[in-house]
C-alpha cells in the first residue's frame, strides 16, 4: 500500500516540531512586551529549551512533560508573557504514550505554579497573575485542539488504509482459490471427459464404416461428452477470469452474437442510445449475461433467431435478449445453473434480471445494471 510513497523518518519529525516550536516561542517573547531585565537571556533560554525538548518527547515523554512544564513556569516567572505551547505539546506526546496519571499530576502541579510565576515577575498583582496564567495556556489548548483533530485524521487515514488491505487480501485469497479450483478441476477431469469424448467418437466413427446401425446409447454417450466438455471448458474460462487474464466486456459481445450466428443461429446485435465508457464491473456482467442466454437458446431453446439488444441509459445499461424457440408461458423451463449464476451477478450490483417465457412464444432475459452503483 505504502509503496512508492515518501515517508518522513519519525526523528526527522519530531526534530522538525521542536525547533518550529522553539522558533515561535523565541519570536513570540522578541516581539513581546516584558520588562527588560537581567533575566532576559535565561528567558529566552528557557523558551528554546522548552520547544526543543519535545525532540525528544517520542523516546522519554515524562521527562520532556517535566522539562517542559518547568520551562513555561521559569519563563513565566521572568517576565516572558507566552503561551505554554511546548508543554501541551508534552501532554499530547505523553497522554499517546499511556502516562495518563503522571500527565494529571504535573498538569496540576503546572497549573498552579503558573499564577504563582507571574507574581514572582512583579508585573501583576493577584487577579492579573491568575489571567496571565490562564491566557498562557489559552492558545496552547486552540493549538492542542489542532493536535488532536490532526491525529484523529492520520488514525482514520490508518483506520481506511487497514480496511482496503482486508479487502485487497480477500480478493487476493479469493482468486487464489478460484484458480486453485480451476487447476483441480482440470487435472481431474479434463483428462477422463476428454477420453469418454474420443472415444465414442471413435466407436460412432467405426460403427458407421463397417455400416453397422449406431446405437441410440453410444450417440447419447457421444453428445453427453460433447456438452460436459464444452460446460467444463467454460467453466474453468470462468474461474480463471481474473486480473491476470484479459477482461472480457461489452467490446466482445458482438463475438459473441457472430460466433452464434457461425453455430447456425440467426443472431442479430442492435446498439442504442448514446454509448460511452461503464465501470469494469458492468462491462462483465453484461458479456456474461449475454454469453449465457445465447449458450442455453443453442442449447435448449430449438430457436432459430436471437436477437440482442444494448440500450445505454445515462444511469443504466439495459440488455435484452429474445429468441424465437419453443418456450410457452405453459411450459416455463426450470431455472438452472447459468440462469442463477446471471441473477447473483445481476443482483451483486444492484441491478435486476427477469427470464420468462414471451407470450408470443419464445424465450426474453431482461437484465438492468446501475452504473452510479458499480463505480
Amino acid at each position: 500500500m505504502g509503496k512508492g510513497r515518501f515517508e518522513v523518518p519519525a526523528g526527522v519529525r519530531d526534530w522538525v516540531i521542536a525547533v518550529g516550536v522553539a522558533a515561535a516561542l523565541l519570536v513570540t517573547g522578541v516581539s513581546g512586551q516584558h520588562s527588560a531585565t537581567n533575566l532576559d537571556l535565561l528567558g529566552y533560554v528557557l523558551l528554546a529549551a522548552g520547544g526543543l525538548a519535545l525532540a525528544a518527547g517520542r523516546r522519554a515523554p515524562v521527562p520532556v512533560l517535566a522539562v517542559t512544564g518547568l520551562c513555561a513556569v521559569g519563563y513565566q516567572a521572568v517576565g516572558f508573557d507566552v503561551a505554554a505551547v511546548a508543554y501541551l505539546f508534552a501532554v499530547y506526546a505523553a497522554m499517546r504514550a499511556g502516562h495518563r496519571v503522571i500527565t494529571v499530576v504535573v498538569s496540576v502541579a503546572v497549573l498552579a505554579a503558573l499564577p504563582l510565576a507571574a507574581l514572582v515577575s512583579g508585573l501583576h498583582d493577584t487577579g492579573e497573575a491568575f489571567a496571565q496564567a490562564r491566557g498562557a495556556l489559552e492558545i496552547a489548548w486552540l493549538i492542542a485542539a489542532g493536535a488532536a483533530g490532526e491525529a484523529l485524521r492520520q488514525a482514520e487515514r490508518r483506520a481506511d488504509e487497514a480496511e482496503r488491505t482486508r479487502e485487497e487480501t480477500a480478493r487476493r485469497r479469493a482468486d487464489e482459490e478460484r484458480l486453485h479450483i480451476a487447476r483441480e478441476l482440470h487435472d481431474s477431469l479434463t483428462h477422463q471427459i476428454s477420453v469418454i469424448k474420443v472415444q465414442s467418437e471413435v466407436a460412432v466413427h467405426v460403427a458407421r464404416k463397417r455400416g453397422e446401425q449406431v446405437p441410440e446409447a453410444l450417440l447419447a454417450i457421444r453428445e453427453a461428452g460433447r456438452e460436459a466438455s464444452r460446460d467444463l471448458r467454460a467453466t474453468l474460462e470462468a474461474l480463471r477470469d481474473d486480473d491476470k487474464s484479459p477482461p472480457r466486456g461489452l467490446d466482445h459481445v458482438p463475438e459473441l452474437v457472430e460466433r452464434a450466428g457461425k453455430s447456425g443461429l440467426e443472431a442479430t446485435l442492435t446498439i442504442e442510445g448514446q454509448r460511452h465508457d461503464v465501470p469494469a464491473a458492468v462491462g462483465r456482467t453484461a458479456y456474461r449475461v449475454v454469453q449465457e442466454s445465447l449458450t442455453n437458446i443453442a442449447r435448449h431453446a430449438d430457436a432459430g433467431k436471437a436477437s440482442v439488444r444494448i440500450d445505454y441509459r445515462p444511469d443504466a445499461l439495459a440488455i435484452r435478449i429474445d429468441d424465437d424457440g419453443k418456450a410457452t408461458v405453459d411450459s416455463a423451463p426450470e431455472p438452472g445453473i447459468g440462469l442463477l449464476g446471471m441473477r447473483e451477478r445481476v443482483t451483486a450490483l444492484g441491478g435486476q434480471l427477469r427470464a420468462a417465457p414471451r407470450s408470443e412464444g419464445g424465450f426474453t432475459v431482461q437484465a438492468e445494471l446501475p452504473l452510479e452503483r458499480a463505480s
